[in-house]
């Protein structure tokens, strides 16, 4: 079969170009891909190419596909995987499977399966680790943001307090606690936002900052101060840009501290101010994956040792976090819809990924099998002015208060032009 994909050759060296996958033997599974958001990580590998964990040596020689968020149809299955998976049944995928301790992946290691592509073939590595997943759902744009939810999910159950006079760790956030999130009106932080007010396990209190005042205002918008009541915990957003931030972040706390930190950039100040604000048995965890493989930051080790303070990093979830994901989406208690802010076809793929930190807004949602430049919700209206299309866009968003959407979705899936 051929299809359109994007591939990785090095060093931002990405293209677009139409290729042949493999025929379908027994241990194989063949997707077509509809949806795929494209993640920082990406943009990262494109960065450093060869030189990236998840890349292959050779990829000048053997292009790997790029993309890892993505979701689709089942289109064609293996005699050996026919009792698990049926053909037309929809699929999310966990790219982090760990097969034999191996950071292969999906998006990162494989010529013939990545997000960026319109059709790909399963490794195996994915299938035996149960890492393709079903997915019962017609909306496909929440089944791209499965993976990224699950990357706030595994986020959340990595957390971990102590307990006096035992060495046993209790996992996942502090319930009732307090807790900040720290540069954290992008994509992955309105995903945290979201996940911490309508988890099981909720903080009593959740202070959210950035630096950035139009994004704070998004961020309370869709997350309001009043929802937040209803859910018992007290939400408070706070622009750190001001003096004594560190200071004030504390007197929140009444001046005790936060039990747990999440840090959503790999900033010095913002990493030292976490670190700062943490109470006893504070757990920050640095969420953010930083490119320079020397970056540093100051911590304060008396409070290590006599406060308990403690880090953890995350990357990524697990298969139980994405089914988690799965479910809190279906069940309407999470929406990650507030995360996308732009659309885009196939077509704008090299050029997002190549200058993503350069995009202002949050997630770019990529329809696979379309041709449509790249344009944020807000533009919609706009646009709209000339194009049909993006007019009707634009009203189903409006009615939805200016977020993507299912129906917004089917729309642009029955009128856009093919790719």
């Amino acid at each position: 079969m051929n299809t359109k994909a994007v591939r990785l050759y090095g060093k931002m060296d990405l293209r677009l170009e139409e290729m042949t996958l493999p025929q379908v033997g027994p241990d194989d599974v063949q997707v077509k891909i509809i949806s795929d958001s494209v993640c920082m990580s990406t943009h990262k590998a494109a960065l450093e190419g060869a030189e990236h964990k998840r890349v292959p040596n050779n990829v000048a020689d053997n292009p790997v596909i790029v993309g890892h968020e993505f979701c689709g149809d089942i289109i064609a299955v293996g005699d050996n995987w026919k009792d698990k998976y049926k053909v037309g049944d929809k699929f999310v995928i966990q790219p982090a499977h760990y097969y034999k301790g191996s950071q292969d992946a999906p998006g990162y290691s494989y010529q013939y399966c990545g997000g960026s592509s319109q059709y790909a073939n399963i490794p195996i590595e994915t299938l035996i680790m149960d890492c393709l997943i079903p997915y019962d759902s017609d909306t496909y744009f929440y089944g791209s943001l499965a993976e990224p939810v699950c990357c706030v999910v595994g986020t959340f159950h990595a957390m971990y307090h102590t307990k006096g006079g035992s060495y046993v760790h209790e996992m996942g956030i502090k319930e009732g606690g307090k807790m900040a999130l720290l540069a954290s009106v992008g994509p992955m932080g309105l995903g945290a936002i979201d996940y911490a007010l309508h988890c099981d396990r909720r903080p009593s209190l959740l202070v959210v900052t950035d630096i950035d005042d139009a994004r704070l205002k998004r961020a309370q918008s869709i997350f309001t101060v009043e929802e937040a009541k209803k859910q018992g915990v007290e939400l408070r957003y706070v622009n750190t840009r001001m003096e004594n931030a560190t200071s004030y972040l504390r007197e929140l706390t009444g001046g005790s501290g936060y039990d747990d930190v999440i840090c959503f950039a790999p900033v010095k100040p913002v990493v030292e101010q976490a670190g700062d604000i943490l109470g006893f048995d504070g757990c920050l965890n640095f969420f953010a994956g930083p490119t320079d493989a020397s970056f540093k930051a100051e911590f304060n080790w008396y409070n290590v040792h006599y406060l308990y303070t403690h880090v953890v990093g995350t990357s990524g979830g697990n298969s139980d976090d994405l089914r988690e994901a799965v479910e809190l989406m279906n069940a309407g208690r999470l929406n990650p819809a507030a995360m996308v802010t732009h659309i885009g076809g196939l077509n704008t793929v090299v050029d997002t990924v190549c200058n993503l930190p350069k995009i202002p807004g949050g997630k770019k949602l990529i329809y696979n099998h379309i041709d449509l430049p790249l344009v944020a919700i807000d533009d919609f209206a706009e646009k709209g002015k000339d194009d049909p299309l993006f007019a009707e866009l634009d009203r189903l968003c409006k009615a939805h208060n200016g977020l993507w959407n299912p129906e917004a979705e089917k729309y642009l899936l029955a009128h856009a032009k093919a790719i």
